[in-house]
């Protein structure tokens, strides 16, 4: 078999697997008698590569072998074929990946000693059922916690060969920027700014409402003052009484005085 056939048939049978296929699978595809070596099958896959500069689609190497994919830049008018739109995952989702991506095997309540809040089980199962992470054991403490870990199929989903092309700390910019950029959901600062404007709306009101000791306050300081207007609309009243009663007293003794 020349090269440019084995090229053509291992070209066909990466468009028609629809996903990775590693050297070993590609060399199911012949007879005994006329097998290949796995050297000649990098040397055409390589070739491939080379051919696919420049055009629509690419060949890449992931964690499951290699794959013939439509290059990241077409992906908005090629999406358009499917009226399912794509998953849009949230921020704490995507946190929580990245700590099992970097820390593996890492446990639950790792990730939520480092992220600060409790992770979600939908987070969790929603990993698992896209088989991005799995449970690889179990932490030797009280309480036997799973241990996960990242799976062929995170890094076929990221395009990575292994874990190595993760890129390195450095090179990840800040998570605010980024989480700005995707748009993604962020229910822990949701829940944090609904707090604060609960707080700003409360303080807002507070002036607005007297409490029963300022009410107290003003109403003992009206009654002092009402008070105090009563005694002084008094005084006059005494002291006409007062006189009337001095005249009278003299008019009595002149009386007595003149019956002598």
């Amino acid at each position: 078999m020349d090269q440019q056939q084995l090229k053509n048939i291992i070209e066909a049978a990466l468009l028609a697997a629809g996903g990775s296929l590693s050297l070993d699978q590609m060399l199911l595809l012949f007879d005994e008698s006329a097998l290949p070596e796995k050297k000649a099958l990098r040397e055409v896959l390589a070739m491939l590569a080379e051919d696919y500069q420049n055009r629509g689609m690419q060949l890449i190497e992931t964690g499951s072998g290699w794959r013939i994919q439509v290059r990241a830049e077409y992906a908005d008018w090629v999406s358009r074929l499917w009226e399912e739109k794509p998953a849009r995952y949230s921020r704490a989702l995507m946190e929580t990946l990245a700590l099992v991506a970097y820390r593996q095997p890492i446990t639950r309540g790792e990730i939520e000693e480092v992220r600060g809040v409790s992770v979600s089980s939908n987070i969790i199962k929603t990993l698992q059922e896209r088989e991005w992470v799995r449970v690889v054991g179990h932490r030797d403490v009280p309480g036997k916690p799973a241990l996960y870990a990242t799976t062929k199929v995170f890094l076929d989903y990221f395009n990575l060969k292994s874990l190595n092309d993760l890129p390195t700390l450095a090179e990840i910019r800040d998570l605010d920027s980024l989480n700005e950029e995707l748009k993604l959901d962020d229910p822990d600062k949701q829940d944090k700014d609904t707090i604060a404007v609960d707080v700003e709306v409360a303080a807002d009101e507070a002036p607005a409402t007297e409490t029963n000791e300022d009410v107290s306050e003003d109403d003992e300081a009206i009654s002092e003052d009402n008070q105090s207007v009563i005694e002084d609309s008094a005084e006059p009243e005494n002291q006409n009484d007062q006189e009337e009663q001095a005249e009278q007293s003299e008019l009595d003794h002149s009386l007595e005085t003149s019956e002598k």
